[in-house]
């Protein structure tokens, strides 16, 4: 038995995903699907957001990944003792027979995207198999690891892409996919509950493969999803998710045999990854430990939205701001709605580094900087595609120069990806919003494949996976 270390590997290894058995709300025993999901703990806008889900429904899965109370550790014993009690009450079951789970998401304008849920092998940097590409904050991960460590349980997949070898389904253009119709779940124990759109979830046995057919993982994913789902459910933000189980030996060693050759590139959620890494080394080995829960998307068949990550500036006032950087950028007023002004920013950052600043009732687009402060501030030992990142700019040169706020401080910053909340939230409480324009994906997988990682929160991959549709406990 291998201990507590883990030494590299000798041989190339590639992603390993293993079935588990999900836990699921017993959707007879909630107000609705729907209610009880929420975007992924570091979406979630805090207080309002966090308020919302938190009054949605008693049980929405927010009260486990964003437990409030006064302290570190009882927030943490505090989300440990809600989820003993919401198992011990059957809010939430463990399905029978260990499974992947093929998940799809839909919104309004018919983007759809599919991919596959299952606990995925946690490797090092080093080994090339999962790729990071931003840095994450120590205490973020720590504060992710005692959440961890207490319930003994991943509360929310991480978000990775991979390559296939397929062209993209039928019909589909980028961002968008043609594919199965959206039927509801049938079957014996089928149940329809009220909420956000129609909730619909299945008894034991539904929403299955049962093994027909051949194929790459896939064809078995697009396989799966012309049958009835475990579960479908429409979330306020518009968002239709369905959800499957693959349990079927033979569907599960396509998927695993196709898989095992690839890579694989964190589009959300670095931190908890980093969390699984410092856990598993915690752990020796073999335990459960050794896999974190995950949804790995293929974007070759379906391209995922690249956003930004915007900065709120806690204490400084738009007009301080403006001053530090008078004669090191060029500055333009825009008294122009948030479209028109993300527009302006669009434009400019195809000329090279650009911000908007917001906070004071108008836009002030920075574009331009000084060559020489770039030069003396920017850090010249990394490649000129990090060199030339907007966020490389902002972090090494105006928050750590100009404006001297340090980046891993909630007092002084808070990374928000809602770019009207940012813009609000500054007006409300008197600091400066940056907005950001989002960086191309070849860019993030170029640097993460030089082992080049991007400063932190310097990309949003989505559509996320809503949190609370299926979780993993270590020891079920």
């Amino acid at each position: 038995m291998k201990t507590a270390g883990h030494s590299e590997a000798t041989t190339r290894r590639g992603l390993e995903l293993t079935p588990f058995r999900g836990l699921r709300y017993d959707p007879d025993r909630v107000g609705s699907l729907a209610s009880v999901t929420s975007p992924p703990y570091d979406v979630v806008v805090r207080p309002d957001g966090l308020h919302h889900l938190q009054s949605a429904d008693p049980h929405n899965i927010v009260r486990l990944i964003l437990p409030q109370a006064g302290t570190p550790s009882a927030r943490t014993e505090q989300a440990a003792d809600t989820l003993r009690r919401w198992l011990a009450e059957g809010i939430l079951v463990a399905d029978p027979d260990p499974g992947l789970y093929v998940y799809e998401q839909r919104d309004g304008d018919g983007m759809l995207q599919r991919g596959i849920i299952g606990t995925l092998r946690v490797t090092e940097p080093a080994e090339g198999v999962v790729l990071p590409h931003e840095d994450v904050m120590p205490p973020v991960v720590a504060d992710r690891a005692a959440l961890m460590r207490a319930t003994r349980a991943n509360l929310e997949p991480l978000l990775l892409t991979y390559r296939g070898d397929g062209a993209m389904p039928p019909g589909t253009t980028p961002g968008t996919a043609a594919g199965a119709g959206m039927g509801t779940a049938a079957g014996p124990g089928a149940g329809t509950t009220s909420g956000v759109g129609d909730d619909t979830a299945t008894g034991v046995g539904a929403g299955t493969t049962t093994g027909a057919g051949v194929g790459t993982a896939a064809e078995v994913i697009e396989r799966t999803a012309s049958r009835p789902p475990l579960l479908a459910t429409t979330t306020e933000d518009g968002f239709r998710h369905r959800l499957w189980s693959i349990t079927d030996p033979v569907d599960l060693a396509r998927v695993q045999t196709d898989l095992a050759g690839r890579q694989a590139l964190i589009a959300d959620g670095h931190h908890r990854w980093a969390t699984y890494r410092r856990l598993r080394l915690e752990h020796p080995s073999p335990s459960p430990w050794d896999y974190g829960l995950v949804l790995l998307v293929d974007t070759v068949r379906y391209p995922l939205r690249v956003r930004a990550i915007h900065r709120l500036l806690h204490g400084l006032p738009v007009a301080d701001a403006l001053r530090a950087v008078d004669g090191l950028f060029r500055v333009r007023r825009l008294d122009a709605p948030l479209p028109e002004a993300l527009a302006a920013l669009a434009d400019a950052s195809c000329a090279g580094n650009a911000f908007l600043l917001a906070g004071d009732g108008a836009f002030h687009l920075l574009d331009r900087p000084d060559p020489e402060l770039l030069a003396r501030t920017v850090p010249a030992d990394r490649p000129a595609a990090w060199r030339s990142l907007d966020a490389t700019v902002l972090h090494a040169t105006l928050l750590e120069h100009v404006w001297r706020i340090p980046e891993d401080s909630p007092a002084h910053i808070a990374y928000i990806h809602d770019t009207a909340a940012t813009v609000e939230k500054a007006e409300r409480d008197g600091g400066t919003a940056v907005l950001m324009h989002p960086v191309r994906e070849e860019v993030v997988r170029d640097l993460a494949r030089q082992g080049v990682t991007m400063p932190r929160k310097s990309t949003s991959f989505g559509p996320k996976p809503a949190s609370g549709l299926v979780l993993r406990a270590l020891e079920i």
